[in-house]
């Protein structure tokens, strides 16, 4: 019986890199990576670049699965549509055309724009994006509905590689020292691992994907994070430096503003306050155990995450 056939973008990327992993290490799958520079590993690899929409002609030729996890993200609206928008349609052009029988798209919960959002399921919230990346993976997502894709929108990614949360943190825990609102706000986080295993775990299943084809679900962890709870367990790995204080959500706001910093208010919300969106329905139809949580695989991440913050030679107390 010969291997399932996938076809995967982003690759070289943080989340797309760990999915990789995970499908190489299934003996009934061969990948074919799709982008503008080889994987590591030693993939097949196929040269491409979504920003030109004409360079993924024939890529999913032969496929049986597409995984596209490339996506731009950052304040150049012009880039993020190009590639958020123009490429993904171009890309699910071209699997319908292939008769690719399954994708699996990944987007943001960040569509849903400023919370404070707590426990909502898909269809509760109608999305309202702020940002040049959130707008294009929002009108990404529609070409990959139409193609029969399974759309994820997962919240905080965490883990090795990760250039975003983690480096924000430790900012804010600069400009703001404390615990912001008292900790008590809910997040959806989930480790880049287990998204790769959920990734793949979707990408496998028999048929077209069943239950899951055109359908939009949320992909953090199914169990929320507390604020509180994820400052504590990086200052225990050294990561950042420990919070003793609770301070009002006014407080957090003066401080902030009164510290320029790289990292907005509306970021600083998105961290702070409540951003939850229940998670669970995908985890059970993919038949994929979701695992032990973000909080608990941050230890694993703590090296990378310390060089990255720049307290490489910090250990946790």
């Amino acid at each position: 019986m010969r291997p399932l056939r996938v076809v995967l973008t982003g690759a070289t990327g943080f989340i797309g890199a760990a999915a990789l992993q995970e499908l190489g290490l299934r003996a009934d799958v061969s990948v074919r990576a799709v982008g503008r520079r080889p994987p590591a590993g030693g993939a097949e690899w196929v040269r491409a670049d979504l920003a030109r929409p004409g360079s993924v002609a024939g890529v999913c030729e032969g496929a049986d699965v597409l995984v596209h996890l490339a996506g731009v993200v950052g304040p150049d609206e012009s880039l993020c549509e190009a590639v958020n928008v123009r490429g993904t349609a171009a890309l699910m052009a071209e699997a319908v055309r292939a008769g690719t029988g399954r994708v699996v798209h990944l987007s943001t919960a960040a569509v849903y724009g400023p919370g404070p959002h707590r426990g909502a399921a898909v269809g509760e919230l109608e999305p309202a994006p702020v940002s040049p990346t959130s707008r294009t993976r929002l009108a990404g997502e529609a070409y990959a509905l139409a193609a029969g894709a399974v759309v994820l929108r997962p919240g905080l990614v965490l883990g090795a590689g990760d250039r975003w949360v983690v480096p924000a943190l430790a900012e804010l825990v600069d400009r703001v020292p404390g615990r912001w609102d008292g900790g008590r706000g809910l997040l959806s986080a989930v480790d880049a691992g287990d998204l790769a295993r959920l990734v793949t775990a979707l990408a496998v299943l028999p048929g077209d994907g069943g239950a899951t084809a055109g359908r939009v679900f949320h992909a953090g962890h199914p169990v929320p994070v507390r604020t509180g709870d994820l400052l504590a367990e990086l200052a225990e790995l050294g990561v950042l430096p420990r919070v003793r204080s609770d301070l009002a959500w006014e407080e957090c706001l003066r401080l902030l503003r009164a510290t320029p910093g790289a990292v907005s208010e509306r970021q600083f919300s998105l961290l702070a306050r409540d951003h939850w969106y229940r998670s669970d329905e995908v985890w059970t139809l993919a038949a994929c155990p979701p695992g032990p949580g973000p909080l608990t695989r941050l230890r694993a991440a703590a090296p990378w995450y310390r060089e990255a913050v720049g307290r490489g030679g910090e250990a946790a107390a």
